[in-house]
């Protein structure tokens, strides 16, 4: 009798809401608290660095500044309304109000198998980045007042409404599209309207053809080196588990992006006669991010492939948009990221397949691998329409509240003074 009231104490216990309901589990925490580190080191310091090292000596401050106040923006946006428009309600295209200012967080609440607030903030790094990259595409040349409405804008009218489209249970992600860490939601949307923020602006003075070379060689490379790292955090981070997906986001990431540095090295070398560390770096930052929305799909050989047309794809791009077009995206957003993000959402669909071409490793689809490339095809023509059309809002806005463009004057002395008042070398 005794055994009998043991055994149905113990059960009662086991079946309780609160044992139920306990659905966090520590390693997955454990992983993705450390992600969501990785995630902000890839912006601070790294992108800041990355891109610090590429502008001139005059405006180094101007770029590390516009990176550290849209995380800054961007943090407090997430908080007041992003979390909720992106990742609550059903519709197909923005989300719900049921958490506006995470009103209904608690210690306990849950998202999977983490604490909700810990996804909160994990989400928030990829908020923080997105707009941070655009920063390329105008530096050297926009105001900051400026540059601080258009985060606000952008991120409300572009991010929060593509977040949810793929990933908070809009109308791409319930048809299928495939963008595990953000080759559509950051990648394609931040290179779109870095083509339209460069393009609204005008080129730097003296471009092209003028002595706009990188003021710091060694910064731009361990910016990249920090990239390269936190990016550990954005792919094997967005599996949200400790899991064997998580470990295989991490092995293609890595391997795309060395695939993508020694391409672009290698065309680079064969075309100009000697390779550079600006393209060693640039081509690794290109593989990284054609990799990033399949590096969830794609196994070790497909990889491979999309590491080899990342280096040479991008490679061409940058050639195109500076040299054909004559469009001054000063820090290459689109070429790279906008377009490597595209090429990843796509060629996710003809290596995917565990028994298909390059297949070996990868976790597969449904359907076939047409109905899938169509699938990932939709995705990437409404969200780049989306995001051309209210780039174009949010800069329009954006100028008739403040000009877009510093005068000529902080132009030619540097916005680091001209904008900040501060200078970051000093000479004796």
């Amino acid at each position: 009798m005794k055994l009998l009231n043991y055994c149905l104490v113990t059960l009662t216990i086991l079946l309780s809401p609160a044992v139920l309901s306990s659905e966090i589990n520590s390693g997955d925490t454990a992983w993705i608290l450390t992600a969501t580190a990785l995630v902000l080191f890839m912006t601070l310091p790294g992108l800041a660095l990355f891109y610090g090292g590429l502008v001139r000596t005059q405006n180094v401050l101007s770029v590390l500044m516009q990176c550290f106040a849209i995380c800054c923006i961007v943090s407090v946006i997430w908080v007041i309304y992003g979390y909720s428009i992106a990742f609550t309600g059903t519709g197909p295209v923005v989300g719900g109000t049921d958490a506006l200012f995470l009103s209904n967080l608690t210690r306990d609440s849950a998202s999977g198998t983490l604490p909700e607030s810990l996804f909160v903030v994990f989400q928030m790094t990829f908020a923080v980045i997105t707009p941070a990259l655009v920063v390329g595409a105008f530096a050297e040349r926009m105001k900051f007042s400026a540059m601080c409405i258009f985060t606000v804008l952008w991120v409300t009218l572009v991010y929060l409404p593509a977040c949810h489209m793929v990933w908070g249970g809009g109308y791409l992600g319930g048809i299928g599209v495939i963008d595990f860490a953000g080759g559509l939601v950051v990648h394609a949307t931040c290179g779109i309207g870095a083509l339209v923020a460069a393009m609204m602006l005008g080129p730097r003075k003296g471009f092209p053809g003028g002595a706009l070379i990188p003021h710091n060689r060694p910064m731009v490379v361990m910016g990249a080196a920090m990239l390269w790292v936190g990016w550990f955090g954005f792919n094997g981070g967005s599996a949200v588990a400790a899991d064997s997906n998580a470990a295989m986001a991490i092995l293609v990431t890595h391997i795309s992006a060395a695939v993508g540095a020694l391409t672009w090295m290698t065309v680079e070398w064969l075309k100009s006669g000697k390779p550079t560390v600006i393209g060693i770096a640039t081509g690794m930052v290109a593989g990284l991010a054609t990799i990033t929305p399949a590096s969830g799909t794609v196994g070790p050989q497909g990889a491979l492939l999309i590491g080899f047309l990342a280096g040479l794809v991008c490679f061409y791009a940058t050639q195109m948009i500076k040299s054909y077009f004559k469009i001054d995206d000063s820090l290459d957003v689109f070429p790279v990221h906008g377009v490597g993000g595209i090429l990843g959402i796509l060629m996710l669909a003809f290596v995917g397949k565990p028994e298909g071409f390059l297949g070996a490793g990868a976790s597969g689809f449904d359907g076939s691998v047409f109905s899938q490339f169509m699938i990932q095809l939709q995705g990437v023509v409404i969200i780049c329409l989306w995001t051309l059309v209210f780039s174009w809002i949010a800069l329009r806005v954006t100028s008739l509240i403040t000009n877009l463009r510093v005068s000529n004057e902080d132009e030619d002395e540097g916005l680091d003074f001209g904008e900040h008042n501060e200078s970051a070398y000093h000479s004796n």
